[in-house]
Formats: C-alpha cells, sequence, structure tokens
C-alpha cells in the first residue's frame, strides 16, 4: 500500500458528490416506478404501489462505499467489501451501477435514463431483484438475511490472500448476535505474513427495527474497552454535518490503512512477531441521514422511523409526494446526471477502474479464481479387505491421513475448519503436515500450534462456517469437521448459504466454486460416553428441506468408502456436500476396488452378504450408515442360522439421495430401478442413521412404500454403551429380526420361539451392560462370519 496524498477540497466535493448520486439512485429504487431523472413534476403515478425496502442504513452505507473508493484509487487497493447491515440491499446497487459494473452483468440496466428507469423499477419489484444485498448484486459475498455472519464472511476471505483487504461495514443491530461477536476474535487467527487485511467499520446509527441498538447506547469509553479488549485499536468519529464528515471519515481511512500497512510490512519483514493490534473505524452517523427530518408531526431522521420507508403513504397523500420530491431533489440530481442520465464525467472518475472497482473484483465472484485442488490418490489411504467385515478401521483416522496429503499438497488453498474437534474426530494426521492457526501467546505446553497452520479451531461453529463460507465464495477450498450432534448451531447459517447457491446457479455470470463440504462425526450412535445432548441426526432433515440440485448427503459404511467419498466432494463444485461417517473402530465391509464402484452407484445389493441367489428375496433389509449396516449385517447373521431357507437381501444405500426419484433429485433412482432393487410387493426393513421419517418421506412416492419399515433414531438416549444405545432406539439386531419375523408370513411355527428369542436376548444383553459397563463379548467381538 502507499500512503495517500492530501485532500483537497475539489477531492471532497467529488466524494460528496457520489455519495448524493448514490443515495438519489438507493431513494429511487424504493419508491420511483416512472420519471427517474425528475424530468417533471413528480405524480402519484410515478410511484410503486408497494413500497418495500430499507433506508435507515443506506446513507451510511453510501457514505463508506464513496470514502472507499477514494483509497481504493489513491492506494491502488485490491478491495472487496462486506455490507453487514444487508438491507441496504439499495446502497450496493447503487454502487455496482455508479461503477458501470452492474451494466456490464446486465446490459438491459445500461448507464443512461433508460437503464435508471429500470433500476428503479426493478427493485423489490415482482421479477425484480431482491431488497437486500444478495447474490444478485455484483460484488457481493454476503447476503442480506445473513445477520451477524459479517465479520466471519470478511475474515474467511482475508485467509491467505495476503494483498486483499476487506471492508467489513458492521451494523450496530447485527452487533448483538452471538456470532458477530465472536466474529470481533478472528484477528486471533489472521497472519498478518499470509493473510490479508479486515477493516471494520462498525457503524452506529442508533436504531434497530423498532429498538435501540446495544452499542450506541453505551458510553463511548465503555465501546471503546469492549473494542479495544477485542484486540482492536478503534478509530471514532461521529456527527451530522457532511463536509466535516466527509473530512473525518477520509482521515480514519488513510490512518487506519496506514496502520494496516504498517502491521504487514513488520510483519513480512521479520521485525513483528507478536500479534498485532489492528486498526477498525466506529462510524456513528443518524440513521436515515439526508431524509426527511421530520413526517406527520413525527421525528424520523435519526429514529427507528427511518428503518424501512419512511414516506409510506406518497401515493394518496399529496403532502408526503411533495416531500418525496424535495427529498430526491435535494441531492440535486441535474448536477449528477447528464441529458442522457448518465453520471456526470467527474463522477464516473471517482470509482476505480476494472477490477478495482469493488463491485467487479474478482474475489467477490471466487470462481473467476479457482483453482482445482492437488488431490492425492486416496487408494492408497485404503484398507485391505481379505474378507468383508472381519477387521475394523477407525473410518475417519484413514482419512486423517488422507488430509494430511491434501493439506501438503495445497499449502494456500485448502483449510480445514473445525470447533476443537480435529484430533478428537480422530484426524489428528493432518497434525504432521499442518499446524492450528494461532496468532495469539502460545505455551510451551501447546502442541502443534503457530500462526500459518491450514487447522482452524475454534469453539464457535458459527465462525467455522462463517469462515469456510467466505474462503469458499473467494475462490477457495475447504471441510468443516464437527461432532454430528453441534452442527445444528448453524443451521440457520446454512440455510442461508443453500440459498445462495440455489440462485448463483441461475446467474451466468457468477462462477461456480468448491463446494461446501461437512464431515459430521461422532455422531449419534457413538456418542455413548457424552450422553443424550451429544446424540442427534436431525442435521440431515434439515438439509434435505434445501434444494436438491445442490445438495448432497452420503453416509459411508466403511473406511474405504467414506476415501471414495470424500474425493469425490472434494472435486465438486457449487454443491454442499454431507458426509457422516464415525470415528469408532467399525467394520471393514468392501475391498477399495469395490468401495469405489458401490459408491459410484450410490445404492447397491451387497451380493455377498444377500441369500436370494440372484433371484427374488422374501425379504428386503437395507441400511444407511456405518452403526445401522452394522446392525443389519448381524441381523441377516442371525436369519441365516434361524431361517436359512429365507431369501434376504441386502441393500446399502451410501448416496441417500438415490432414494428420491429422478424427477426430484439428479441423483435420484428412476421407478424401474428402485423397483428392481427393492421389489413393490416384498417387505423391506430400512435401517437408518436418523430420524426414520426421513427415509418415507424420501420414499413415499414409491410403488413399495406401503411395504416400508424403518427403524433409526427415536429420540432416546443416555451416556451408555453402543450398544444398549441402538437397543434404546430399536435399531438393535434383535429388533430387526423381529421385524422380518412379523412381515414374513411364509416362515411359519417358528416364529414364536425364535421371536422370543429375540426378545429374551435383548434383555440378556441389557443386563450385561448394567453388570459390567460393557457390551457383552459376542456383541463387542463379533465379526461376518461368512
Amino acid at each position: 500500500m502507499t500512503r495517500a496524498r492530501a485532500l483537497t477540497d475539489r477531492d471532497l466535493d467529488l466524494i460528496d458528490a457520489y455519495w448524493r448520486a448514490a443515495n438519489y439512485l438507493s431513494v429511487g429504487q424504493i419508491y420511483l416506478l416512472d420519471n427517474p431523472l425528475l424530468r417533471e413534476p413528480l405524480r402519484a403515478e410515478h410511484v410503486k404501489p408497494r413500497l418495500l425496502g430499507h433506508w435507515g442504513t443506506t446513507p451510511g452505507l453510501n457514505f463508506c462505499y464513496a470514502h472507499l473508493n477514494r483509497v481504493i484509487k489513491a492506494r491502488d487497493l485490491n478491495m472487496i467489501y462486506i455490507m453487514g447491515p444487508g438491507h441496504g440491499g439499495p446502497a450496493a446497487v447503487a454502487n455496482a451501477w455508479l461503477e458501470g459494473a452492474y451494466s456490464e452483468v446486465y446490459p438491459h440496466v445500461p448507464q443512461d435514463a433508460a437503464g435508471m428507469a429500470r433500476l428503479f423499477r426493478q427493485f423489490s419489484f415482482p421479477g425484480g431483484v431482491p431488497s437486500h444485498v444478495a447474490p444478485e448484486t455484483p460484488g457481493s459475498i454476503h447476503e442480506g438475511g445473513e445477520l451477524g455472519y459479517a465479520l466471519a464472511h470478511a475474515y474467511g476471505a482475508a485467509f491467505d490472500n495476503p494483498d486483499l483487504v476487506v471492508a467489513c461495514i458492521v451494523g450496530d443491530g447485527e452487533a448483538e448476535t452471538g456470532p458477530l461477536a465472536a466474529g470481533w476474535h478472528s484477528t486471533k487467527f489472521l497472519d498478518p505474513v499470509r493473510d490479508g487485511a479486515v477493516l471494520p467499520i462498525l457503524h452506529l446509527n442508533g436504531y434497530k427495527i423498532a429498538n435501540p441498538a446495544v452499542l450506541a447506547r453505551i458510553p463511548d469509553e465503555e465501546l471503546l474497552s469492549l473494542l479495544r479488549g477485542y484486540g482492536h485499536r478503534p478509530i471514532m468519529l461521529s456527527g451530522d454535518e457532511p463536509a466535516d464528515m466527509h473530512r473525518a471519515m477520509a482521515a480514519a481511512l488513510d490512518e487506519a490503512l496506514d496502520e494496516i500497512a504498517r502491521i504487514q510490512a513488520a510483519a513480512r519483514s521479520g521485525a513483528l512477531t507478536e500479534r498485532p493490534r489492528w486498526p477498525m473505524i466506529v462510524l456513528r452517523t443518524p440513521k436515515g441521514w439526508t431524509g426527511p427530518k421530520e413526517v406527520d408531526g413525527l421525528p424520523v431522521e435519526g429514529t427507528w422511523r427511518s428503518h424501512q420507508v419512511p414516506l409510506a403513504g406518497v401515493r394518496d397523500d399529496p403532502e408526503h409526494l411533495a416531500m418525496l420530491e424535495a427529498w430526491l431533489r435535494s441531492y440535486r440530481p441535474e448536477e449528477l446526471f447528464d441529458a442522457d442520465g448518465r453520471p456526470v464525467p467527474a463522477l464516473r472518475g471517482c470509482a476505480p477502474a476494472g477490477e478495482r472497482r469493488m463491485s467487479a473484483n474478482p474475489h467477490a465472484n471466487g470462481g473467476l479464481l479457482l483453482r482445482p485442488l492437488n488431490l492425492p490418490d486416496f487408494r492408497a489411504f485404503g484398507v485391505a479387505v481379505d474378507k468383508p467385515g472381519q477387521t475394523s478401521t477407525e473410518p475417519t483416522r484413514a482419512l486423517g491421513a488422507y488430509l494430511r496429503e491434501v493439506v501438503a499438497a495445497n499449502p494456500d488453498n485448502f483449510r480445514i475448519m473445525g470447533p476443537d474437534e480435529t484430533a478428537s474426530n480422530r484426524l489428528g494426521a493432518v497434525f504432521e503436515a499442518t499446524d492450528r492457526v494461532f496468532t495469539g501467546e502460545r505455551y510451551g505446553t501447546d502442541e502443534h500450534l503457530g500462526p500459518r497452520g491450514r487447522v482452524m479451531e475454534v469453539l464457535s461453529e458459527h465462525l467455522c462456517q462463517g469462515w469456510l463460507e467466505g474462503y469458499l465464495l473467494t475462490g477457495r477450498h475447504g471441510l468443516f469437521n464437527s461432532y454430528e450432534a453441534f452442527v445444528h448451531i448453524v443451521d440457520s447459517m446454512f440455510n442461508q448459504y443453500a440459498k445462495w447457491l440455489k440462485v448463483t446457479r441461475r446467474l451466468p455470470w457468477r462462477r461456480p466454486v468448491a463446494s461446501f463440504n461437512y464431515l459430521l462425526s461422532s455422531h449419534v450412535w457413538r456418542q455413548d460416553h457424552n450422553g443424550f445432548t451429544h446424540q442427534d441426526p436431525g442435521f440431515l432433515d434439515v438439509v434435505m428441506n434445501k434444494k436438491p440440485e445442490i445438495i448432497r448427503v452420503y453416509l459411508p459404511p466403511d473406511a474405504n468408502t467414506l476415501l471414495s467419498v470424500a474425493d469425490h466432494c472434494l472435486r465438486s463444485q457449487d454443491l454442499v456436500n454431507v458426509i457422516v461417517a464415525g470415528k469408532q473402530p467399525s467394520p471393514n465391509w468392501l475391498p477399495m476396488d469395490d468401495a469405489v464402484l458401490h459408491c459410484a452407484r450410490g445404492i447397491g445389493i451387497w451380493e455377498w452378504a444377500s441369500t436370494d441367489g440372484g433371484g427374488d428375496p422374501d425379504v428386503v433389509l437395507a441400511c444407511a450408515g456405518d452403526v445401522p449396516t452394522l446392525e443389519t449385517l448381524a441381523a441377516v447373521d442371525l436369519l441365516r442360522r434361524f431361517f436359512p431357507e429365507l431369501r434376504v437381501r441386502v441393500i446399502n444405500v451410501v448416496d441417500l439421495m438415490r432414494l428420491q426419484p429422478p424427477s426430484e433429485h439428479p441423483h435420484g433412482l428412476s421407478d424401474a430401478e428402485f423397483d428392481a432393487l427393492f421389489t413393490v410387493d416384498k417387505p423391506i426393513i430400512f435401517a437408518f442413521h436418523g430420524y426414520p421419517y426421513l427415509i418415507h418421506r424420501l420414499a413415499y412416492r414409491r410403488a413399495g412404500h406401503p411395504n416400508l419399515h424403518v427403524r433409526g433414531y427415536k429420540e432416546e438416549g443416555t451416556t451408555t454403551t453402543p450398544f444398549d444405545m441402538v437397543m434404546l432406539n430399536d435399531l438393535d439386531r434383535y429388533h430387526l429380526v423381529m421385524d422380518v419375523i412379523d412381515r414374513v408370513p411364509s416362515l411359519g411355527g417358528r416364529v414364536a420361539h425364535v421371536r422370543q428369542r429375540m426378545t429374551d436376548q435383548r434383555r440378556v444383553m441389557r443386563a450385561y451392560t448394567r453388570e459390567h459397563g460393557e457390551d457383552a463379548p459376542e456383541i463387542r467381538d463379533w465379526t461376518w462370519p461368512y
């Protein structure tokens, strides 16, 4: 970075003109249907019938944008923005249009009077664009509904981007959220040598929708102490007089950017080794600044009444219509736009050029920068399987060895995020190639801790999710590993990200980014040492609510299938992949070549476990998930012993989406394929990792659905043994045998004796756990005997 030259009055006049133009365009988007340049007196029919949008935060966002443009030009900065107050959508759109990027992306909205009219009409209008900062907005990687995630996204974008500065405007409303409060701690994970910088701008305008904002109502010294405690050096400015605020903001930005440049230069030369205190700006301006000061005798500017639409009755109230016209004309549009409706040359000169424009920066369209991962051959990390189910492996430990090589081969393009659980989830082999990131004070007792690690651990799932979103959206790759039960903490963040991907898929100018990959381990069936609070597979249900073209759910049953699935997911783009895999020792079922074929199919008959001889079965036993697969195979073993004539077909499901019809998901089986696997008239006993209803929901249209009986998690759990856990939820092998007995009438009179034996065995096994504190040897040491 270079220092800016001294500001002149002319510079500030241009910044003010640009700000006025952005404000005019913002108000026009909220209100106007026609007459965009006010070339004639404003009439009611020029105003939209439905007034939607948010004015209150918008002028402050425009103010920041105008000043950021100045420093980008003066210092030749590579900068993107994050608008935390995402309902300030009019500001993002207005500035993208002023910079010309909007018209480049959307040629039907040119930089002229006709384009301005389209810009205004489309905003919050049927068939148009949303009222918030959205995927449709050039330059954005942060959606308006993502309240509280701004800082996490900003830092995710800055990691491994040493030349990037991310300007992050934090609204005082979102500053009250838990994710944002944790986000301030991201400074402890930012390496000034290898990473870029984040410049937070805390925008205090006093109010949320109807209530005062907490940080805007505490004394300045208390606020500054809070921010200093987070590790920042805050620079504060406040006021409402434009000329004074322009000078103050210009000085604040120069001070902050000079400090960032000093920190990075010192760190990169080796002169700075301790964690720096990064600068930030606290900007206090009136809510609804430059808008109507009073409406119908009530104060508006500087109050919560300016939050959305300050003048709501414009089409019906002549006084309101006159106030709107006066408000628009106060920005002096005749000085800002020429006869053709184009921004005058002086305004166009305020914007940076080309990719230096924040609305055109390729980092905000990360697929433009995406480099494929250099991936090792996952087969090299597989386990030998001479006979199915006779040896055991910790699946995620095998995956950890593979990820170690992924990390080593991609030192600036791949990160692993997780809430202090990388080693707990048996991925510890990655620490042979990297450290955990931490730039704070380190002790001699710390292990694998340093400023340049590729593993990011913090006990905030919100931060892990937000960091990885920002990292992916700026063109990199990653993996988020978590205990299955606690990934629910980011349900709403996942929802927003899935919606973002859904929209971007229909925007041809948004290039595909690497997929968001979840690895959920320490799962419901093997959280026996932690108990009920740690036992919840419901994230799968949340995921399955999203658009099918972007969702994938994989339940690999063993180590080799996990490796195959993980490699596939790391190569994919524009998806959310959820992988559920256990970390405890579990049987190895498939040799590597068979595992690859099975994963490619996503679903298949395990002929080696089936007894239908390639013909019609008497019963189908299906399974999805490692523990359900184990219990299903153990049940087949019992059925073979008690009913050797019974024709059993075993089906294992890796790709959960295969159960849906192709009309619902691109991976779905056709009805003919589904019926060939599951039959249309034979009983189906399905052992499932999650809540049983999800399987019914996926298969309810199938011809054989009336014959489908699903066992899964029934919201029963405690701190107990692994087998007692499955017994609590009736997913155990004995219960599966009883399910077959109850649904295959051809078994005849022997069933009563076998059924009673199964019931007794459940009691015996439970009594054993109560006496010995562990599962009986015949359960613990069972292997596939055939």
